[in-house]
């Protein structure tokens, strides 16, 4: 066994078996290299991550790419979920190499940490050909390699610096039209989702279009939403048998997945799905914010009120050899004997045809009609066909628990831990179930009482009782936002002080005055080659979007001009930058809280926390919420509470109207018609 054999990270060990001579990403490793004046290879991927399984067993488990490796190099393995700071600064380097970039990430670096060369996936001929060229290389021209190095170095510490936008004229919101008109020329209005594949679900960018939609009206963004969440629901991304969405499609139909399940996706798609519920009442939506929360529940919430990262996209198959999707898929034949007489109704809903044909004789299930469209094929109301539908995903289930289930990544990363409380508050507020509320609850309790250290830092990673890695911004960023999601839906103030504890730390340790912006690790951290800022929105908001929107709403609760000067700023310099809007979502969130649909709403009362309720379950996206069942220091609450009255304040901009009564009238004068 190799070094690996001492961490923690499932992927790690994954290959602390493998006869390559691994070392873990740490001073120790990196002081190696220079001792021992070799290039560095840094592996970099994730536990459920297909192709690193693809290329570990052609070449890492291979006896001669081994060889070449330990007599060379000083070959490291890096969890980018672990070490998403590593991840960021060497991707950089291979998007500058490459113009591309993904997992696994491979790159050779000079002895001090500086890239040289790096791709993604190798079949193995090809990685010991390109390792034989680079050591000779080392050996003969050193000057020239790190020359090279050198000017790599500097791109790396350019990119994703966001210049100053020094022009004074503040920006309108009306200018975000352009930007999605332009956006919405690369919309797919068959299946939804953008025109092109593979194609990853992206929950920010629907949020944001949603919010966008309903405040100008636009009853074609609201149309493309519905069906770009309803062709999600409809599998096989999501998991119709048990609930919970994959990464994303390999094809434009959102039919076969890259099978593996993370956290981080599903606790967006809640949220998502909740706030699409509040607009529509659609009980498609409510049956995937239930039957997914039912899964996370099962497969990913552990005894420390903590949720494990991800199920691998690889199960054993019926002959003992690790396969993709092998745990989700079907065959004709194993359908018609389950479904008996039913079959036909089940194929025509779900599929089992030409449409759903996947590939060895596999069907992955999904549906392109609506229940109520097949109900009528078959002469039966749509409730019917949807007894029938539970009934038969039920039957699915029992027999799929028969099979080798997916390895599973069985940390906890603070970030994402966030990111899915939210969607459990998220999902309380728009279904109402007290459950999802404790849940939320107990996973806060996790994460103050586990992963914030008493010298005010938070822990990034978790298992086994064991809490390590300092944290990222994105830990900080994510357990911002979600305590604010969890003040708004209890009133308990202990969280919203939390979430300015945790705001003022970073603005200490973490923000950059003369960039204007935070960085993504800690200046009393690790220091890697490069600072990293984190700007662009992807698959996850980008840290800086989410810290802006957090200071802004924290600023206006707290009355702390600092705070929203602070926002503002940081989105004043983005917003030149936002060329392609869908990088940009969360930040054109930020921008389109300066418009004047804008509004925030206290409610103070004893029976507050009730009617709060009733506001939260509305589709509301232009406001921002506070309120308390008692007198309250907090600065936007002052002075407001009466012993006697329930009393709704509408405030705009620093000003606000004199308080109302009632709850109908309060409604109506928040919503856009």
């Amino acid at each position: 066994m190799n070094e690996l054999q001492h961490e923690t990270s499932p992927y790690l060990l994954q290959h602390a078996n493998n006869p390559i001579h691994w070392k873990a990403w740490n001073d120790t490793s990196l002081k190696a290299a220079k001792n021992e004046n070799k290039l560095i290879i840094v592996s970099i991927g994730y536990s459920a991550c297909h192709w690193c399984h693809v290329m570990e067993h052609e070449s890492f488990e291979d006896e001669t790419v081994a060889r070449v490796m330990n007599a060379n190099f000083i070959s490291i393995k890096v969890d980018r979920e672990e070490r998403p700071d590593v991840d960021a600064v060497y991707m950089k380097a291979v998007q500058l190499m490459t113009k591309q970039g993904g997992w696994p990430l491979n790159v050779v670096c000079l002895p001090d940490g500086r890239p040289v060369w790096g791709g993604t996936y190798f079949k193995k001929d090809n990685w010991m050909d390109i390792l034989g060229q680079l050591q000779n290389l080392y050996t003969t021209e050193p000057e020239r390699m790190m020359e090279y190095a050198e000017k790599l170095h500097q791109g790396i510490q350019i990119l994703g610096i966001v210049e100053k936008n020094h022009s004074e004229a503040k920006s309108n919101p009306n200018n975000i039209k352009p930007l999605v008109e332009k956006w919405s020329k690369s919309f797919d209005w068959e299946f939804g989702g953008y025109a092109r594949a593979p194609k990853f679900m992206m929950p920010n960018n629907y949020l944001f279009l949603q919010r966008y939609g309903y405040q100008t009206q636009s009853k074609d963004l609201l149309e493309f939403v519905d069906l770009t969440l309803t062709r999600m629901a409809y599998g096989g991304l999501f998991d119709t048998v048990d609930g919970g969405f994959s990464r994303y499609s390999v094809d434009m139909r959102w039919h076969v997945p890259h099978f593996e399940k993370m956290l981080y996706d599903n606790g967006q798609l809640i949220s998502l799905y909740s706030e699409a519920y509040k607009r529509t009442q659609n009980p498609l939506y409510k049956n995937v914010i239930e039957k997914t929360l039912t899964f996370v529940e099962r497969e990913l919430y552990n005894s420390d009120n903590a949720f494990y990262s991800a199920l691998d996209a690889d199960s054993l198959n019926e002959v003992g050899v690790l396969e993709e999707g092998a745990f989700y898929v079907w065959k004709k034949e194993q359908l018609q004997q389950l479904l008996k007489e039913d079959f036909e109704m089940f194929a025509a809903l779900f599929n089992v045809n030409d449409f759903g044909y996947w590939e060895h004789d596999n069907y992955v299930l999904i549906q392109s009609q609506s229940a109520e469209t097949i109900a009528s094929q078959f002469g039966l109301t749509e409730n019917e066909l949807l007894d029938k539908k539970k009934n038969w995903e039920q039957l699915l289930f029992n027999e799929r628990e028969k099979r080798p289930k997916p390895r599973l990544d069985d940390k906890s990363l603070t970030s994402w831990n966030a990111i899915m409380l939210k969607g459990y508050v998220d999902a309380y507020t728009a279904l109402g179930h007290e459950h999802y509320l404790t849940v939320a609850k107990k996973n806060a309790q996790f994460i103050t009482d586990k992963q914030w250290s008493t010298d005010g830092f938070l822990w990034h990673s978790y298992k086994n009782g064991k809490s390590t890695i300092t944290g990222f911004l994105e830990d900080y960023a994510f357990v911002i936002e979600a305590f604010i999601a969890l003040y708004q839906a209890t009133l308990e103030e202990s969280y919203l002080h939390q979430a300015k504890q945790l705001i003022d730390y970073c603005l200490e340790h973490f923000y950059d005055e003369e960039k204007q912006f935070f960085t993504f690790t800690s200046r009393d951290g690790e220091q890697l080659i490069a600072p990293h800022f984190e700007t662009e929105d992807n698959v996850i908001p980008a840290s800086n979007s989410v810290m802006a929107n957090n200071l802004y709403v924290l600023g206006i609760l707290f009355h702390n001009g600092y705070y929203e000067k602070t926002a503002l700023q940081m989105l004043h310099h983005m917003i030149p930058n936002m060329d392609y809007a869908s990088a940009y979502s969360n930040w054109l969130n930020l921008w389109l809280n300066q418009s004047d649909d804008n509004k925030e709403l206290a409610v103070c009362g004893k029976n507050a926390l009730e009617n709060i309720r009733k506001i939260q379950a509305e589709y509301l996206p232009n406001i921002i919420l506070a309120g308390s069942t008692k007198a309250s220091e907090l600065p936007f609450l002052q002075s407001r509470f009466d012993e006697q009255n329930l009393l709704f304040y509408i405030c705009q901009n620093k000003n606000c109207l004199l308080p109302n009564t009632s709850l109908e009238t309060t409604v109506a004068a928040l919503k856009i018609s």
